[in-house]
């Protein structure tokens, strides 16, 4: 090939790579970021560019999983009975020692949603069917919560219907006041908890029970890892406000107060969704809180455009005694009608580190273009 020709190709090249999209964060342009860009599945695993220490734990973590619904018929349930739906992600999720998500949905085969009664307008209620509990074992998943705004779609019999399905597969969770998932992870004992804003499962807006609750946990284990579903919902809700966080009339936690309150008693990882789009990182007292890891692998009726499409597995290389040591960014999107793809344009990357900075300054977990995160 002539060097003319090259040139010119390298020039288009460069063209298509310039064009952006904005990230819109309460409703602020405070960025910019490439276009995603679709690309073949990206060959790494969650250690890939690591030799970690025998003795440190890897946590991969992702937030909304919704794999298909039933309600109200089966015209919500994807290609090939959702078999190929976490095909691309699973190498990295298995990967790790220890992976959670937050099932949202619960995973029944029968009933009627007292919630969202056929014909009622914008009302969104999730029935997956209980053969994908299979899917999320065979991806690497060994912990899930049930504790959040979906969870009681079909009512008490349908989380308890969850409860029998991941446990048929010994897949940990935990939801209701009561249900905690503990293991033991490179002969660490290991206790996760999951929070939400209801009465019907552990409440992060009554912090003293928290508090009481995870401090009995970490007297008893060697690491404690939380969960919470919490904050506002939307492309414009990006940020962490230092605030009590409402919508829609509900109080859905000041997640700041939450989070610093759980480490300061003894809690070594905090695990944040429930928003439905990515938000920033923080190292505090050397514990790092993810405070939204955004939608994952939600089929269907759920809106992903712009932010809301952006998505990432989160992978924290933790000591053995908790101290966040480091980890990666795993960039994945999605695409109506969902599912998640990796991502090789990693246009997640740089809005976490954007968020990050923005919201925690000298706290803010430090994120390398090629994904990998640190201590600041």
């Amino acid at each position: 090939m002539s060097n003319r020709r090259w040139l010119i190709i390298t020039a288009l090249i460069l063209s298509v790579a310039s064009l952006s999209a904005v990230a819109v964060v309460q409703g602020k342009k405070i960025f910019s970021r490439r276009a995603p860009a679709i690309s073949p599945p990206v060959q790494r695993t969650a250690a890939s560019q690591e030799t970690p220490n025998r003795d440190e734990i890897t946590v991969a973590a992702v937030g909304d999983i919704m794999l298909g619904s039933t309600w109200p018929d089966a015209s919500g349930l994807p290609p090939n009975d959702g078999a190929d739906l976490l095909s691309e992600v699973a190498p990295i999720l298995k990967a790790a020692d220890l992976t959670f998500g937050n099932l949202e949905g619960p995973m029944i085969d029968g009933g009627a949603s007292t919630k969202c009664p056929p014909g009622k307008a914008n009302c969104y209620a999730f029935r997956v069917p209980t053969r994908y509990g299979k899917y999320l074992k065979e991806a690497g998943f060994d912990i899930m919560s049930l504790a959040n705004n979906h969870a009681l779609d079909f009512g008490f019999e349908g989380r308890a219907s969850s409860k029998r399905v991941l446990d048929s597969l010994g897949i940990g969770h935990s939801g209701e006041v009561g249900d905690i998932a503990r293991l033991t992870v490179k002969g660490k004992r290991v206790a996760v908890i999951a929070f939400a804003t209801y009465g019907n499962s552990y409440n992060l807006n009554d912090l003293e029970t928290a508090k009481r609750v995870v401090s009995n946990l970490v007297a008893k284990n060697d690491l404690v890892i939380i969960s919470f579903h919490g904050g506002a919902e939307g492309a414009s809700r990006q940020r962490v406000p230092r605030s009590v966080e409402m919508f829609f009339g509900e109080n859905r936690g000041n997640l700041r107060r939450f989070s610093h309150a759980m480490i300061d008693i003894g809690a070594d990882l905090i695990i944040g969704h429930g928003p439905h789009v990515v938000r920033g990182m923080e190292v505090y007292k050397d514990r790092l809180i993810a405070y939204s890891l955004g939608n994952f692998a939600t089929y269907g009726r759920f809106n992903l455009t712009g932010p809301l499409g952006l998505s990432l597995i989160l992978e924290a290389r933790l000591a053995p005694d908790g101290k966040f040591l480091g980890g990666t960014i795993h960039p994945a999107v999605q695409i109506k009608p969902g599912g998640p793809l990796l991502d090789r344009s990693g246009a997640v990357i740089p809005v976490v580190r954007e968020l990050s900075n923005a919201d925690f300054g000298e706290s803010a977990v430090r994120v390398d273009d090629d994904g990998k995160i640190s201590p600041p």
